[in-house]
């Protein structure tokens, strides 16, 4: 009795495969992500007067805690947790 190549068609299934995946990969057009900022958000990052402000008050904060005048109004601090939590 002889058996000439049973179960072999003369194809590699691995290689099979990796061409298939070839294929798909040169299909399949390519996706960039694109962003895109608008030019009020350029405004806003252009807009130095907020942080120009604010690094000003932590300075003078910074000048007043070194020299030890800086004091801390309890009833301002406890106002402003009520008004947080009663919204």
């Amino acid at each position: 009795m002889k058996i000439n190549h049973l179960g072999s068609m003369g194809m590699n299934p691995y290689k099979r495969n990796i061409e298939k995946n070839n294929l798909a990969a040169q299909t399949t057009p390519s996706k960039e992500d694109k962003v895109e900022i608008s030019s009020k958000a350029i405004d806003l990052q252009q807009s130095n007067e907020v942080v120009k402000a604010r690094q000003e008050k932590v300075q003078a904060i910074k000048t007043q805690l070194e020299s030890g005048t800086y004091t801390i109004d309890p009833q301002a601090i406890a106002k402003g947790l009520l008004n947080f939590y009663k919204k």
